[in-house]
């Protein structure tokens, strides 16, 4: 059994936080932490600005190899900081750079001593206020979006892997954020949308430009997706529904029966917790993944590992030199952290992704559920087993049912996520 440190430790990790050109997921504060590079879905290759004395520069890191190594892929002139760069599956990278109120978009790759670049085409955003970023970095790598955010609507974009230029694909009225894919085939997007005062996650079909609902645990709760395994079905979100007006941490499992549930070990008094990655591969056992999460607070930035079979986040010094908030989980439950240093300009970290030893069936102790409220209801008190009631979220955290391993969850009807009016079902297996 792995013991898991009480006080959250403190890191030595470089703050890199403010790097520019890399996404980032938001925690459950609603903060956006940013990430010091970016991975491809299968982990081979990283991609981030990188800084020569004052001129920043895109690299890609190749990690699938022996031994991980950089190549640096300068242009004719230094980057702005806003640049954005992105890996592509057979090694180049993409870059997003604003120009005279015009997107940009072009592919960078070595080429001897220089950088070979081919232009992909602009995209051009006319409403003011409306902001383009790259989209997280889509299942196979031979495409890439972006997410153009406007004051009544987002528009996704198709800007690398198209017929001929970025491809205008899909419209989501509503003020737009975050992008979660929920299949390999990079079809389904999942985007958080704010319409109406309220932020639902909902699903789009980027072949048929289809917007439906995906997530929605109370009518008056802010509801976010942070991150979706498509082989386990696991999802981890951001809600206020257990806490009005404070967002937490929970997990659910797409097409699921049970509610949506809240540990109290994901809660970090002061701190930002952000889940960045989920162990793959482990099909019909979304509880025994392991999650990796990103902690930010007044001590640091530190590293938690959890699974939702246990009651324990196991807290983790990150390793120095860290790019906060990158980072990928292997099926073997390895998690491999990206790091640069003086002495190792590109490094991998390793870390076994520990247990805790607790384990259980049902809330667990000090867990609160939440149900959905795709029927109609508001919020409301938790039972005396501290299973909201229709159309209500959980109550305090002293409401909550203590259970224990040979007690297990009561059937409930409710669903966490509404899959009946989503076209999400071929995507797990019952």
């Amino acid at each position: 059994m792995t013991a898991c440190a009480i006080e959250p430790p403190s890191t030595g990790a470089s703050d890199t936080s403010g790097t520019p050109g890399a996404g980032g997921t938001t925690g459950a504060g609603g903060g956006v932490p940013v990430a010091g590079c970016v991975l491809t879905a299968d982990g081979a290759y990283a991609a981030r600005l990188a800084l020569d004395g004052d001129s920043w520069f895109p690299e890609r890191w190749t990690l699938d190899g022996p031994e991980p190594y950089a190549v640096p892929l300068p242009g004719h002139q230094p980057e702005e900081p806003g640049t954005e760069v992105q890996p592509m599956g057979d090694g180049r990278v993409l870059i997003h750079r604003l120009v005279e109120r015009r997107h940009a978009f072009a592919l960078l790759y070595p080429t001897g001593p220089g950088t070979g670049e081919l232009p992909l085409g602009t995209v051009e955003c006319p409403e003011p206020g409306t902001r383009l970023t790259l989209l997280p970095p889509a299942p196979g790598g031979a495409r890439a979006y972006a997410l153009a955010v406007g004051p009544r609507a987002g528009v996704v974009w198709l800007v690398a892997g198209g017929a001929s230029g970025p491809e205008r694909l899909a419209e989501v009225p509503g003020l737009c954020s975050g992008g979660v894919w929920l299949d390999g085939a990079g079809r389904m997007l999942a985007l958080d949308r704010e319409l109406g005062g309220r932020t639902k996650t909902v699903v789009v079909d980027l072949e048929r430009g289809e917007v439906t609902p995906l997530l929605q645990i109370a009518e008056d709760s802010d509801d976010r997706l942070l991150l979706a395994d498509r082989d386990s079905g696991l999802l981890l979100i951001s809600s206020d529904a257990p806490s009005p007006g404070r967002p937490r941490v929970g997990w659910g499992v797409l097409g699921s029966t049970l509610p949506v549930r809240f540990p109290e070990c994901l809660r970090v008094p002061d701190c930002t917790v952000t889940p960045f990655a989920v162990q793959p591969e482990q099909m019909l056992m979304p509880e025994s993944c392991a999650v990796a999460l990103r902690v930010d607070g007044a001590f640091g930035t530190w590293l938690g590992v959890w699974r939702p079979a246990e009651r324990r986040m196991c807290h983790l010094p990150a390793p120095e030199g860290w790019l906060r908030g990158a980072g990928l989980l292997t099926r073997d439950g390895v998690l491999r952290l990206p790091y640069a240093t003086g002495d190792v300009p590109c490094g991998v970290a390793e870390l076994a992704a520990p247990r805790s030893g607790t384990r259980g069936r049902g809330a667990g102790a000090g867990e609160t559920e939440a149900v959905d409220a795709a029927r109609p209801g508001g919020r409301g008190e938790a039972d005396p087993q501290g299973r909201v009631r229709e159309g209500a979220a959980a109550g305090p955290p002293g409401a909550s049912r203590q259970a224990t391993e040979t007690d297990p969850p009561e059937p409930v009807a409710a669903r966490p996520v509404p899959l009946q009016q989503a076209p999400l079902g071929g995507l797990v297996t019952k």
